[in-house]
């Protein structure tokens, strides 16, 4: 199921400036649900949330 593109809320990096990049809450990402699929440079990813609140992405 695909969903819309949603402009979902980034944050700054908390870490050194040398590291900065976008950080995005998992939350903001999963809108409730337990798993997502990605897109990614025309394969289908999936990012999932484990029974110990971990996320996993697979191919």
């Amino acid at each position: 199921m695909k969903q819309p593109n949603i402009p979902l809320p980034v944050h700054p990096a908390a870490s050194a400036p040398s590291a900065q990049r976008p950080r995005v809450d998992s939350e903001a990402l999963l809108q409730g649900a337990a798993a997502l699929e990605i897109d990614h440079a025309g394969q289908t990813y999936l990012l999932r949330v484990t029974r110990e609140n971990k996320l996993i992405l697979t191919k």
